[in-house]
């Protein structure tokens, strides 16, 4: 089947990797459930291509909307091929300066709400035999900054919670993709991040450094929204894509560094981890 051919649901396309992506599946022909906080943001993309896109209001911190939402995408189109969980958003605060409510509203939306509508799908793409998710991570689900932890937070249980399903579901066709992009010239570090308000001084030269650094490159990133959801549209369309497609060059790069330095800190303990176990017989 041609990725021009597959129904499509991405969530948080109002703005964008998610935007982009939808755009480009219906300028190429295909059909796409796009899902919003606010829908309104939305009525561009359907209206230019009024048979081939549906908008969907869907508040991830809200199960009766991830349950409304999950069904009327059904509807659409009569079935779900490639679900993109999207949506989420940053949190840049120094981990003592975490506010509980903030904290719980990122995992709502970040981890639980993809955890809720992931469920929700994957019924009748084990029925049908057959989707693909592509669950958006981030290089942030790899390696971890000061000042981002509670984000990293959640881009780490999505790494494990895509681990996990994907080696669930390719015995019943469905496929996983993590995609896990570097900077990218969209709204993360700009109008969409919360900052916490708490700001204590001793952090300043750590997360408080990197909070200025990360409001400074706003705008500024290396990465092209357009390509990267080009290149999310190939491994789609790849018979056996990847379990991960980082993106960007900054996400290549630190991932092969994370890859040499995690080696080392495991050779240089192997003694101490390899003498935990009973001795052998």
């Amino acid at each position: 089947m041609k990725t021009t051919d597959k129904v499509w649901c991405i969530t948080g396309c109002s703005t964008g990797l998610g935007r982009e992506l939808a755009k480009q599946v219906l300028e190429a022909g295909g059909r796409v459930v796009m899902t919003a906080r606010n829908t309104q943001t939305l009525d561009a993309l359907q209206a230019r291509h009024p048979e081939r896109a549906c908008s969907l209001k869907l508040d991830l911190t809200d199960g009766a909307s991830i349950v409304a939402a999950a069904e009327a995408a059904r509807q659409a189109f009569g079935h779900i091929d490639v679900l993109v969980n999207n949506a989420g958003y940053g949190y840049v605060a120094a981990i003592e300066e975490g506010e509980d409510v903030e904290i719980r509203r990122q995992f709502e939306t970040n981890v639980f709400g993809l955890f809720a509508l992931t469920r929700h799908v994957l019924a009748d793409m084990r029925a049908r035999r057959s989707g693909h998710i592509l669950n958006l991570s981030s290089i942030g689900g790899l390696v971890a900054f000061g000042a981002t932890g509670y984000y990293h937070a959640t881009k780490f249980a999505v790494e494990g919670f895509s681990e996990a399903l994907a080696a669930e579901v390719a015995p019943l066709g469905i496929k996983v993709t993590i995609v896990e992009p570097s900077g990218f010239r969209t709204d993360w570090a700009g109008r969409s991040i919360i900052e916490s308000k708490t700001v204590i001084e001793d952090y300043a030269g750590t997360a408080g450094a990197r909070r200025k650094a990360t409001r400074d490159a706003s705008g500024k990133q290396r990465g092209d929204p357009a390509r990267a959801a080009q290149a999310m549209r190939t491994v789609v369309g790849m018979a056996a894509p990847p379990l991960r497609l980082l993106l960007g060059n900054d996400a290549y790069r630190l991932a092969m560094a994370r890859l040499d330095t995690q080696r080392k800190a495991f050779e240089d303990v192997r003694e101490l981890a390899c003498g935990a176990d009973f001795p052998e017989q």
